[in-house]
């Protein structure tokens, strides 16, 4: 009896992950995203982008970050959105570091770091954007909105860098 009530204590445990995680909150194209904030570097508002002859339509150029440089990605191209309305909004960064390498993501608005609980994460609908669905990890149902949480890692390397 006693390993019965034991394993019973342990599948409870399971189903109730009460532990949260902290997302950089950004919007692009009026969609709520989040990125893990163990992953965020820098936040930067409008830079400088210098274009690199050939490269990948995703690849809007590379920057000067302290003397680093830094290859900048346009997150809108990514993800198959147009460009950003002239609407008087300036783009903004979010520096990651993948593999020792530091990279801009050029996203519309950076938000508030929201942290989550774990027992409102989601796998990716199956409604969701193929593409999308190709670089998320999950989803986190909101009150009123959906967070699509990057995958940094696998937007990146889609990149082809």
């Amino acid at each position: 009896m006693n390993a019965e009530n034991a394993v019973r204590q342990d599948n409870d445990s399971s189903l109730q992950d009460t532990g949260t995680k902290e997302y950089l909150s950004v919007i692009i194209a009026g969609q709520l995203f989040g990125i893990p904030v163990l992953q965020v570097q820098d936040v930067l508002g409008e830079q400088s982008v210098t274009t690199i002859p050939l490269a990948p339509p995703e690849v809007a150029g590379s920057l000067n970050l302290r003397g680093r440089i830094v290859t900048a990605i346009d997150v809108r191209q990514r993800l198959g959105l147009d460009a950003q309305d002239a609407e008087g909004l300036k783009a903004m960064s979010v520096v990651v570091e993948e593999n020792n390498e530091l990279y801009s993501l050029i996203i519309d608005k950076v938000g508030d770091v929201l942290p989550l609980d774990n027992k409102n994460y989601e796998s990716s609908p199956a409604t969701l954007d193929p593409l999308w669905r190709e670089v998320s990890m999950g989803v986190y149902r909101l009150e009123n909105e959906l967070l699509i949480v990057l995958d940094v890692p696998k937007l990146l390397n889609a990149v082809h860098l």
